[in-house]
């Protein structure tokens, strides 16, 4: 896999040059389908080295996130067999599609949204959601909020806390927002029960 951190380290780099953002887009919406490395690790340089862009970076990351994802929805739904199953076999995630396939059945829009908000890779996601005939509007909805919660989250922190953060995301990041994404779902929950 020295490969990838080759990639890794690129992207890393990308943070200090003026094209930083276009970047950020690409990499976002690439990773919503195909791309390896989540854009978290590109978002987070940007906000230090400019933070009071914050906002403009975690929103066009999310632009490029969600229109990504819906590539990958596309993907899913018109190339299944041709495309979104080797490409998650070359990314060592074909197995999760079929442990995937009850639950989007019984929690299409809960598990598309928790999957904007948790460390496992959203293409899984994305790709799956056009497989299994997930709502369009619904999975476009879902992905709004849950990687736009995820990335404004991100760049807020990394703003307010400067270099701090960028350890504390790295560590704990993945529990805090999927910790996010149960309370927003379970109270999605609650006020349908209530209404």
């Amino acid at each position: 896999m020295g490969w990838l951190k080759s990639l890794y380290h690129w992207t890393l780099q990308q943070a200090e040059k003026p094209r930083a953002l276009g970047v950020l887009f690409a990499m976002s919406f690439a990773e919503s389908s195909f791309f390896p490395i989540p854009p978290d690790t590109l978002l987070a340089p940007i906000v230090l080295a400019r933070r009071a862009w914050w906002w403009l970076a975690a929103t066009i990351c999310t632009i490029g996130s969600v229109l990504g994802g819906i590539f990958g929805y596309l993907i899913g739904t018109f190339a299944f067999d041709a495309v979104g199953r080797p490409l998650l076999a070359l990314l060592g995630q074909e197995d999760s599609i079929s442990a995937f396939e009850q639950t989007f059945n019984a929690f299409s829009w809960q598990i598309v949204f928790l999957a904007g908000f948790t460390p496992i890779p959203y293409k899984v996601f994305t790709i799956a959601s056009g497989a299994f005939d997930v709502a369009l509007g619904i999975f476009i909805v879902a992905s709004v909020i849950s990687r736009g919660g995820r990335f404004f989250l991100v760049a807020g922190i990394v703003a307010l806390l400067g270099p701090v953060a960028k350890p504390l995301i790295e560590k704990y990041f993945g529990w805090f927002t999927l910790a996010a994404g149960l309370i927003v779902v379970a109270g999605v929950f609650a006020y349908t029960a209530l209404h």
